[in-house]
């Protein structure tokens, strides 16, 4: 393609670090996207024939065909995907297909499939973030009401209800999609046209190819055009945040399967068994998605990297821009789906929960509570009585429901003649109708706003 400034080809080791053949043809169906609406637009205004038009058009439709049925075959000696298609349209249709490239450059072609890929991959993980949503609901809807322990530092905390945990969830992952959404009303805009780097001289209307392929308008600065790379980055950050909010979940569930927990049983689909210990159930399906976190961020990393030095406006570096990209979407996509066909098909221990909800003097701060509510004190007064009060059910080896008035007014006798509260780990969770809280009420409502915006 250059043969007129070069008396010899690339070498062999430059024609195979130099070809992005391998990883770049993932971009065809975009490709030939990008190439048909840049020759309409090409045609429309008088920079090639309608005849020239037409036979890349169905030239650029037999590619396509072909490309579906068999796949992309790369010759390391073409480079790239739009080298690719360019040498087979000229095989198919001869001189008009050397007109295609007129008044675009690859740099502003390559940039154009990829805003396009990438946006078209926003919309799969969204679609895949959404039914994750609803399975997180369709599995709190069934426990609003079944208790199990809620923790920090791992140690049982207050109780909780499992459909207010699944919500979190939920949460998390509406703030994923919106990240998502972002990324793709920001890359909305389009390279096409702005050529090498410095626009062109011919005629060309770049707002009718925009439109043309989706695109809200044209990029405003043709050297912006080439040689940033921030939708990609921006789709990494919002993948990798996603993959840390399924880790953590991840995470819960290896916990969860584990014995000296027993708050859940994975099905044999999502388990895995030991070459050598017969009686292994492994949540390996939780493991990996665990470890696909870590690749994400890395694919994430990797990227910023590469950009963070480049002068504008086209480097070769930047040929590096895809690999970590399409490796981020296959393994978060992949996440998705099995966190969700976990999250629908685990089955959840309640009584287990139930029981380890109970321990640890879980409604010790609804003591505290009650302290401050009912008898005036002032909340740091009400939280050391009732450590000592915790502390004194310790040693005697009783819970706190266990307790008396006597207990109380031994500790302070202040309290003597007061009602005691109900120190229950159901009452505990049903008091807790603040909004965004774990009372069964508040759950329900929380559910009922969700179903609403999934179906929106």
């Amino acid at each position: 393609m250059w043969g007129g400034r070069f008396g010899e080809g690339p070498g062999v080791i430059m024609r195979e670090i130099n070809a992005s053949i391998p990883f770049d043809k993932r971009l065809w169906q975009e490709d030939i996207a990008g190439s048909k609406a840049h020759a309409d637009m090409l045609a429309v205004n008088g920079i090639i024939t309608a005849s020239d038009n037409a036979a890349i058009q169905s030239g650029l439709d037999s590619i396509y065909a072909e490309y579906a049925a068999n796949g992309v075959p790369e010759d390391l000696t073409l480079e790239d995907i739009h080298m690719v298609t360019e040498t087979r349209l000229r095989a198919l249709v001869g001189e008009p297909a050397a007109r295609l490239h007129t008044a675009r450059s690859r740099n502003d072609q390559v940039a154009t499939d990829f805003r396009l890929w990438v946006r078209n991959a926003t919309h799969e993980i969204d679609a895949g973030l959404r039914a994750f949503q609803s399975a997180l609901v369709t599995r709190a809807e069934e426990h609003a009401d079944s208790i199990m322990p809620g923790f920090t530092h791992l140690q049982v905390a207050q109780p909780v209800t499992l459909g207010h945990h699944l919500m979190a969830y939920y949460e998390m992952t509406k703030r994923d999609r919106s990240r998502f959404a972002d990324c793709r009303s920001r890359l909305n805009q389009s390279p096409l046209g702005a050529a090498a780097l410095a626009g062109t001289s011919f005629p060309i209307d770049r707002t009718a190819t925009a439109l043309a392929l989706g695109f809200d308008g044209p990029m405003a600065n043709s050297l912006d055009s080439v040689s940033d790379r921030d939708f990609a980055l921006e789709f990494l950050t919002a993948a990798a945040q996603t993959a840390l909010h399924l880790s953590r979940l991840a995470e819960e569930m290896i916990i969860w399967a584990s014995q000296p927990y027993g708050f859940i049983s994975l099905p044999d689909a999502w388990s895995t068994g030991s070459s050598i210990m017969p009686q292994k159930r492994n949540p390996d399906a939780a493991e990996l998605v665990r470890g696909h976190a870590g690749r994400i961020i890395g694919c994430m990393n990797s990227l910023m990297i590469t950009m963070k030095g480049l002068p504008l406006a086209y480097s070769k570096d930047m040929q590096d821009d895809k690999p970590p990209v399409f490796e981020a979407y296959d393994l978060l996509a992949l996440s998705i789906a099995a966190m969700t066909g976990m999250v629908a098909n685990v089955t959840f221990n309640t009584p287990r929960m139930r029981e380890v909800a109970g321990s640890g003097f879980s409604t010790a701060t609804d003591l505290a509570d009650w302290l401050v509510r009912e008898c005036g004190m002032p909340f740091r007064e009400a939280h050391h009585v009732t450590g000592s009060v915790v502390k004194s059910c310790e040693a005697r080896g009783i819970s706190l429901s266990d307790i008396t008035v006597d207990d109380l007014s031994a500790i302070n006798p202040a309290l003597a003649g007061c009602n005691l509260p109900d120190l229950s780990i159901e009452g505990s969770v049903n008091s807790r109708t603040s909004a965004g809280g774990t009372a069964p009420m508040r759950v329900k409502e929380a559910i009922r706003t969700a179903k609403k915006e999934l179906e929106a």
